[in-house]
């Protein structure tokens, strides 16, 4: 059993589904990246700015026992009634924030977490040359065209988009973050996972939550260990932000389900990523179905808001404004 266990933390970095090759990421946390190179995509018909993306409107372990890191508590079913089978397509791409989100900020403030950092839990595309990145680089890198509303929230969190997250590595899926093996020996302690490591040393306010691509290969885990993260994350302070992906490589949308039922069972916030690259050409998906279509974050060029990358960035960015502005009401 332990070496099935252990195969399971491995396969997911042989077998990674979420990001082709992009330039190499520093190890270093906050080491600013190359820009992203251009991936090539087929030629696809131009969508409005209405078309493309809408806020209000419904688019919408190694280790051998796999403990959790030491003050981790205990995952606790709740009574919330729970979120329809297909509920969660119907859902906004940016959240309301919720009194119980409200809590888990304040709460974060009074163990001395920074209110103007997040951190980034995933896979490659939670990385900084795919994610978000630009915006710790100035704005030679990325033009806000009509969401220059965004330029506050882009300057209250600089640090954070370019750091190398130590719980954001290529091939991670919902159990790497618990597994020891995965940390970063330079920064980490020995017995130390990456998710405690990386809010150990950032102190974030706030966290994305990016995972279930390269869950697919062992999807009877990945809602355990969604809650794990969840409640990791509320216990440190860090309100998590969970996020749904946009290909459905489980074939029945069933993990996107799942992230949307823990949102609202635990009354966090959903970012419906999702619902965002529906109106998109192919769904903001490259032709294999698993990895979305890049583009440069200019949210002023047609051609790149058709683009699931662009998306993705400017979704996160609208959906972090909400959430760091909610929390203060």
């Amino acid at each position: 059993m332990k070496q099935v266990a252990l195969l399971f933390s491995i396969l997911p970095l042989l077998i990674a589904v979420g990001c082709k090759p992009v330039s190499t990421a520093a190890e270093e946390p906050g080491a600013t990246l190359s820009p992203n190179p251009p991936i090539e995509v087929a030629p696809t018909t131009i969508l409005s700015l209405d078309e493309t993306v809408s806020t209000q409107a419904p688019v919408i372990s190694p280790t051998s026992n796999n403990q959790l890191p030491a003050g981790t508590p205990t995952p606790t079913p709740t009574h919330k009634p729970t979120l329809a089978p297909e509920a969660w397509k119907e859902l906004p791409v940016v959240p309301l924030v919720s009194e119980r989100t409200r809590e888990i900020y304040q709460h974060g403030l009074e163990l001395g977490n920074n209110p103007r950092a997040f951190s980034k839990v995933g896979d490659c595309g939670s990385t900084p040359a795919w994610f978000l990145g630009d915006f710790d680089r100035g704005p030679r890198y990325y033009q806000l065209g009509e969401y220059q509303y965004l330029d506050g929230v882009i300057q209250e969190f600089q640090g954070s988009y370019a750091r190398t997250s130590l719980a954001a590595k290529s091939g991670f899926n919902a159990s790497s973050v618990f597994t020891t093996l995965w940390a970063n020996r330079t920064y980490c302690h020995s017995n130390e996972a990456p998710l405690a490591c990386e809010y150990r040393l950032h102190q974030p306010g706030f966290a994305f939550i990016t995972l279930g691509t390269n869950d697919v290969w062992h999807l009877d885990t990945f809602e355990p260990q969604m809650r794990r993260i969840i409640e990791f994350s509320i216990e440190s302070g860090v309100v998590p932000i969970l996020s749904t992906k946009a290909d459905n490589e489980e074939g029945d949308g069933s993990i996107n389900a799942t992230i949307a039922r823990l949102a609202h069972e635990y009354e966090i916030p959903l970012w419906n990523y999702w619902a965002a690259v529906q109106p998109l050409p192919d769904q903001g998906l490259q032709e294999d179905g698993a990895h979305i279509t890049w583009g440069p974050n200019r949210f002023d060029d047609p051609l790149a808001m058709e683009k699931g990358w662009t998306i993705r960035n400017l979704t996160a960015l609208q959906v972090l404004d909400a959430v760091w502005r909610g929390v203060k009401e």
